[in-house]
């Protein structure tokens, strides 16, 4: 056993490495890091090397893969490994083909909670953008016109969060955190969510026309999958803001566009699309009732910080043959 932990090699794209390699050589001295650069070129101690020359039995796909570096590149290099034993992603979500593709080959995987504050945080400060009118309160200090400008209370609102997992409980507490009553919608309820009340998918439709504020924060699955459609909108109150942290595709985009143009929802936040980038020709773009934002909820440094630490935590865990933090079953993609 301590052979193998001292050969195992772990491969991690170079923004990654060069972030946390102190950390690394500090809490896995016995590891050897097998790096790939922009361009999809593996390098080993500071020398090129060929995949076939590689053993690497651990893989951290971070965020920084996904955004801007070789991500084509890294999981095909996963997919193909005979080696391969565990990834960490970067990501919450996880139904992007690849995962499955990974666990189908017998690869154990983690997901990564790291992304969830930062999502709630952006939640609540688009939210509260909405109801408080700061574009009117800058234009009055703009006009030097000393206007006393109504807003509305976050403490009056009722939210439905659709989808309790880890985003979806940081978004609950900030929202009771401004004494909304919060129902959140889970397929298992487990007791413990912190909520004021916690719903089944079948009792969906009879909560939407109470809410104030909706926000989407499940997993996109074959039940999920453009789950705001006609039916669900012609519920809405037509002061409802509905919120989008989540996948692009829990929407019927052409339908909430004809409800938008109908008066309902009073507003939509959208930082997910179906297609990403969001066409230039959208109507999203100039809809006046629509926040577009560019998938960017959970960009942050902290973020960052928060999923190299889960990495590192779960190495340590992995190596001391402990179970990992976070690791997706095949059974989860059966939902």
């Amino acid at each position: 056993m301590v052979l193998l932990m001292l050969l195992m090699e772990i491969l991690l794209y170079q923004t990654t490495f060069d972030r946390m390699k102190d950390q690394l050589s500090k809490q896995a001295p016995t590891v050897t890091p097998v790096i790939m650069d922009d361009k999809g070129v593996l390098n080993r101690d500071g020398e090129t090397i060929e995949p076939a020359d590689i053993s690497p039995e651990v893989a951290f796909a971070c965020s920084d893969l996904y955004s801007r570096g070789p991500s084509a590149e890294f999981m095909t290099f996963l997919l193909k490994s005979k080696t391969m034993r565990w990834v960490q992603s970067g990501a919450a979500g996880f139904d992007h083909p690849v995962f499955k593709a990974l666990v189908d080959n017998g690869i154990r995987l983690t997901s990564n909670n790291a992304s969830a504050k930062a999502i709630a945080e952006f939640v609540m400060a688009s939210v509260l953008n909405y109801f408080q009118p700061f574009s009117e309160r800058f234009e009055s200090q703009k006009q030097q016109s000393w206007n006393r400008i109504e807003f509305q209370e976050l403490s009056s609102k009722k939210w439905l969060i659709i989808g309790l997992g880890n985003i979806g409980r940081e978004i609950a507490q900030r929202a009771a955190a401004f004494d909304c009553q919060v129902t959140g919608l889970r397929r298992t309820p487990t007791g413990n969510e912190e909520a004021d009340f916690v719903i089944t998918p079948d009792r969906l439709m009879d909560a939407l026309p109470e809410a104030d504020v909706v926000v989407l924060a499940a997993s996109l699955n074959e039940e999920s999958k453009q789950l705001v459609n006609k039916d669900f909108l012609d519920r809405l109150k037509p002061s409802t803001v509905l919120v989008n942290i989540a996948r692009g595709s829990l929407i019927d985009e052409s339908a909430l566009l004809q409800s938008l143009d109908k008066g309902k929802p009073a507003y939509a936040i959208l930082d997910v699309f179906e297609t990403e980038p969001l066409p230039q020709e959208s109507p999203f773009w100039g809809h006046p009732r629509v926040q577009v934002t560019s998938h960017c909820s959970a960009h942050t440094p902290e973020k960052r910080a928060r999923g190299d630490e889960v990495f590192l935590n779960n190495l340590k865990r992995y190596m001391a043959e402990q179970d990992l933090l976070l690791e997706i079953h095949r059974s989860a993609f059966d939902k």
